[in-house]
């Protein structure tokens, strides 16, 4: 039974060759994703039909975060990658490069499990600590966007509570708190899906976005009911919320923080994650 460590005192690798591949979320077309350990620190991209042309993520290299997160790597953007970039961070893994065939990362099941089952297949093994794979911050960060605020103090460890509030009656006002290790993360955070409202669905998909949205990757919620129950845990959207929120702070690594939360959002997670690069 492979057991992930409870603290991020060390940093990880994985430790072979993993594969996956899916539909995008917004592009709705079949990508393939191929992740390999890598000699250098950090999250490296290439794509495949020019696979010696490999970019370093970055924070500077986010391009758009309306509706998932994009990089962009000179002439191409590269979709949705949040939830990967969230299982990485979220698990401690580094020193990790990712060959892309395709625009967009898979959405797979709209939740991280996968790539951590991805993972846990090949299992992983220690590498050398970056100096700021956790974070250290001195002094309190308080951001707002609109009605949202994301305030970061300083703490000995990453504690994440985050509060949504909808109008929906099946998701309405849930609040969560974290204690974040890759343990934690892979038993509380990593299974919980994308989540979406009925109405919204059909009007982004007459802009031709979400072609690759279904009720196979993400959960729908029609008011006061889930048109594809089961949950996985009966706040599971705030879950997914604070899965967002890692995959959006990955690129400039997790903050030895205590994180408070309210009605976030990937583009108050960029100006956090920005404020942390600094």
């Amino acid at each position: 039974m492979f057991s992930w460590p409870t603290n991020y005192d060390s940093c990880y690798t994985i430790a072979g060759v993993v594969t996956r591949e899916g539909i995008g979320l917004h592009s709705g077309e079949k990508t393939r994703v191929t992740i390999s350990p890598y000699e250098k620190e950090g999250y490296y991209v290439s794509f495949s039909d020019r696979p010696n042309h490999i970019f370093k993520l970055t924070q500077d290299l986010i391009g758009s975060t309306m509706l998932c997160t994009a990089v962009k790597l000179e002439s191409r953007n590269l979709y949705t990658i949040e939830h990967l970039l969230s299982s990485m961070a979220g698990c401690g893994l580094s020193y990790i490069h990712i060959e892309v065939d395709g625009k967009e990362i898979p959405l797979l099941d709209g939740s991280a499990i996968k790539w951590v089952e991805a993972f846990e297949e090949v299992g992983i093994k220690k590498a050398p600590k970056p100096e700021n794979f956790l974070r250290e911050i001195n002094k309190s960060i308080i951001l707002n966007k609109d009605d949202s605020i994301i305030v970061a103090t300083p703490s000995e460890k990453t504690t994440i509570v985050s509060t949504i509030s909808f109008p929906y009656k099946a998701v309405g006002i849930q609040s969560f708190e974290i204690d974040l290790n890759p343990k934690t993360f892979v038993e509380m955070i990593a299974p919980a899906r994308t989540f979406g409202f009925k109405d919204q669905f059909e009007e982004l998909s007459e802009l031709g976005l979400i072609k690759g949205g279904s009720l196979e990757n993400a959960l729908v919620c029609n008011g006061d009911k889930w048109v594809n129950p089961p949950l996985r845990f009966d706040n599971e959207p705030i879950r997914h919320k604070i899965l967002d929120l890692i995959g959006d702070l990955a690129l400039v690594g997790l903050p030895k923080a205590q994180i408070l939360v309210y009605k976030g959002s990937h583009s108050l997670n960029a100006l956090l994650a920005s404020s942390l690069k600094n």
